[in-house]
């Protein structure tokens, strides 16, 4: 059956919008390369990964993954700011390329982003104040945990908590940090660096590990449909795992060597 000149028109705009979507994300490393930069959203709240030194300047375990990648992409690097929550905006959004920003891989963030293979190790827990018992997601009913807001802590203490637990969600670590050192909360669920860096600001209240919520990693986050730029920062972590060069960052910023496992993710 012959179709309305309507129906056609509106076909023909369907597919043209189509192949240039796609084209769009094919071209992404090419557009990286023809303008010989790469933009990065990397934390700016979340020592050691990635931090605001005395002179202003960015710093951190992400921070040396993203000078990393784009040398070794032979392109300059642009850094980004980015906080917990809005990361993935970011990459959606295009206001980034990629994201180096503790990203965890999980089933509901595979639906709208991509992942790079692993580049550090990142063990999720739940920490507290001595006195506070707790040994499991059980031990949380009727006691208050502090996360930031869209981090993985958030999203898997949300789904194994007692529903009488209350999840404090605080804009970013800065602000969650400061409502354990202040005691508006005793308990936290956040990475295990980031708690002992907190001990050294709260003397007095170090916070204990309770349990660990899940044995987790660091990977670079990118948009869907772009396996050119993926396989090329797969290629750049691969060849950094090789030379040595990821094992001196990851001993640099957090004191332990890159897992075994972890340096033969090589693809």
């Amino acid at each position: 059956m012959q179709m309305s000149p309507r129906k056609t028109m509106l076909a023909v705009v369907l597919g043209l919008a189509a192949m240039q979507g796609g084209l769009a994300r094919a071209d992404a490393l090419a557009d990286i390369q023809k303008n010989g930069v790469v933009r990065i959203g990397v934390p700016q709240d979340f020592a050691p990964f990635g931090s605001v030194n005395t002179d202003l300047q960015l710093q951190g375990l992400d921070i040396d993954v993203a000078r990393l990648i784009a040398q070794k992409m032979g392109v300059k690097l642009q850094l980004v700011p980015v906080a917990s929550a809005n990361r993935i905006a970011y990459l959606q959004t295009h206001k980034a390329d990629l994201v180096i920003s503790t990203l965890g891989r999980n089933a509901e963030r595979e639906k709208v982003i991509d992942f790079s293979q692993p580049y550090a190790p990142y063990n999720n827990s739940v920490f507290g104040v001595a006195s506070v018992k707790v040994s499991g997601p059980a031990d949380l009913a009727d006691k208050t945990v502090g996360v930031a807001r869209g981090t993985f802590q958030d999203l898997q203490l949300t789904d194994t908590a007692p529903k009488s637990a209350t999840i404090k969600r605080y804009e970013d670590n800065n602000a969650m940090i400061s409502a354990y050192v202040s005691g508006q909360v005793q308990l936290v669920g956040t990475g295990d660096f980031v708690a002992y860096a907190l001990a050294e600001k709260a003397p007095n209240n170090k916070p204990v590990l309770k349990y660990i919520i899940q044995e987790s990693a660091c990977n670079v986050g990118l948009n869907k449909g772009e396996p050119a730029l993926l396989a090329k920062v797969n290629e750049a972590l691969t060849a950094a795992k090789k030379s040595g060069e990821l094992n001196g960052i990851v001993q640099k910023w957090l004191n332990v060597p890159l897992p075994a496992k972890m340096a033969a993710t090589l693809q």
